[in-house]
């Protein structure tokens, strides 16, 4: 029952996870660039994000530009986007074989096979969770190294915004809930070859048989 409730975390955390996976996926504010102007109609909040580019005005008004050319982004922004799109599949993946191989659940045929189901979901978890960590580490770096480089102008620096700090914590309740599937079915594996299960041997009767011949033909 333990072991239920325990995967039954796990799960949360992973449908936490997958979320907010796929919403710092699509939300434009990785980077934050706060200028307030003399003018009314001054842009004074611009964001960037992986697949579009959004400026708030004084006035309300809010206007996205997309990212149609890929070859002219830098690196990092080629990278994030790759690695949070298969982020967002493998955790999804995983969502789908843990349903089927969790012990509250009524899917998944035996026992070795649920276990074997959960330990699968457990893996797409840790590896979702470590292509969602790996471009949030790396633009936060870019962000940090540009905003603390001189010869660039105050006007073109920027901040960690809202989905940066959303990918990290998504990122992390994907590893948590993986390393909870994975040692949950782990241990039950380990159980099983400490303590093999006893077998009984029982004499055959031929044995008895040619015991007892022996023995008369010694009287």
């Amino acid at each position: 029952m333990a072991s239920a409730s325990l995967q039954f975390f796990a799960f949360i955390l992973a449908l936490f996870g997958v979320f907010g996976d796929i919403a710092a996926t699509l939300l434009p504010n990785w980077k934050v660039n706060a200028d307030v102007g003399s003018n009314i109609i001054t842009a004074i909040t611009q964001m960037q994000g992986l697949w579009m580019d959004c400026t708030w005005y004084s006035t309300g008004m809010f206007s996205c530009t997309l990212k149609y050319s890929i070859l002219s982004l830098p690196v990092y922004i080629q990278a994030a986007r790759t690695t949070m799109v298969l982020s967002c599949i493998l955790s999804a993946f995983g969502i789908c074989i843990t349903t089927v191989g969790m012990k509250c659940t009524r899917l998944g045929g035996d026992t070795d096979s649920k276990n074997s189901a959960c330990f699968a979901g457990g893996i797409c978890f840790v590896l979702a969770g470590i292509f969602g960590l790996v471009p949030t580490c790396w633009y936060t770096r870019e962000i940090i190294s540009n905003f603390l480089d001189q010869t660039i102008p105050e006007s073109s620096k920027h901040e960690p915004g809202g989905a940066v700090y959303t990918g990290f914590i998504s990122a992390g309740f994907l590893l948590i809930a993986g390393v909870i599937f994975c040692s949950s079915c782990f241990k039950r594996q380990q159980g099983a070859w400490i303590y093999p299960p006893k077998q009984h041997h029982f004499p055959s009767t031929e044995q008895e048989s040619n015991a007892g011949y022996s023995l008369k033909d010694y009287v």
